[in-house]
């Protein structure tokens, strides 16, 4: 189990737009920390800047970007890295996280793309990585991605992903909701991945709602409440490698926020379950 200590703490919510006014307005908002996505307030002066600039002032902030495209067989954009690290500084961010995946080539493709499960693979995704990291100056984050097909696959899923942890010497943002996406679209043992994942690695992790397409296709959407399996892999998670800060990710049909809330509590009372039975066996 991790021992050492965590950027954030607790449970935290996705800031958007949407709701920044209404959060404001609360003396004591019921989140320990926000994360917003870079690209989409780098450089934003006059109203909204100041917005955000007061969020990162009164809520630790982590960044999780949308751009990076590590899997992207273009060279990496480096001066689109030195924009995202004076973000970065700016805002006293904790920690920045990108999907794995790539979303660019000739030009952007506005998806977020899954990359082929490789030994090559690996090693020029963790070259990337390692740039990027080298440009930061901090460690980069990433994330395991929800995907619908798996071309030229010659290696496991978490095998690819541990894989690309170690060479780069990266931290996870493990997506719980995702896992469960893939271990029903593809078929594996949901508990298994989470299993096989080194603990030290995992920096925080993201839960989230989803659609069922059909019996055995979901779509990872962000835009519906978290289905109690989710919750049931979260409670494992946590039972696994220990009580880690978890993050509520709404991105469409966002509901009011007492119900945002509502789920936010919902992971801060598994943490306190898990912190009690933690407690009472050490």
């Amino acid at each position: 189990m991790r021992k050492q200590g965590y950027a954030v703490n607790g449970a935290g919510l996705g800031l958007r737009r949407s709701f920044i006014d209404e959060i404001m307005q609360l003396d004591h908002p019921p989140i320990d920390f926000i994360e917003v996505a870079p690209e989409n307030w780098m450089e934003m002066g006059g109203r909204l800047g100041k917005k955000l600039q007061a969020f990162s002032e009164h809520f630790p902030m982590l960044c999780h970007g949308l751009s990076l495209s590590l899997g992207s067989p273009a060279p990496l954009d480096e001066a689109f890295v030195k924009r995202i690290k004076h973000f970065l500084d700016q805002h006293q961010v904790r920690l920045y996280s990108e999907h794995l995946s790539y979303c660019s080539d000739e030009g952007h493709l506005y998806d977020l793309m899954p990359i082929p499960f490789t030994d090559e693979a690996v090693e020029h995704v963790a070259e990337r990585i390692l740039r990027v990291q080298d440009i930061l100056q901090r460690r980069l984050i990433i994330e395991n991605v929800s995907y619908y097909a798996a071309p030229g696959r010659q290696i496991d899923e978490i095998e690819f992903i541990n894989a690309i942890l170690e060479k780069a010497d990266c931290e996870l943002l493990l997506d719980v909701n995702n896992v469960y996406v893939n271990s029903i679209n593809h078929g594996y043992d949901a508990k298994a991945y989470i299993d096989a994942i080194n603990s030290k690695r995992i920096a925080y992790m993201h839960i989230a709602g989803h659609y069922n397409e059909a019996e055995d296709l979901i779509i990872d959407t962000h835009g519906a409440d978290v289905i109690d399996p989710v919750w049931r892999l979260l409670e494992h998670t946590y039972q696994q490698h220990g009580v880690i800060p978890t993050l509520l990710e709404r991105d469409f049909n966002i509901p009011d926020l007492s119900t945002l809330f509502d789920e936010v509590g919902h992971i801060r009372y598994i943490q306190s379950q898990y912190r009690s039975e933690h407690a009472a066996s050490a």
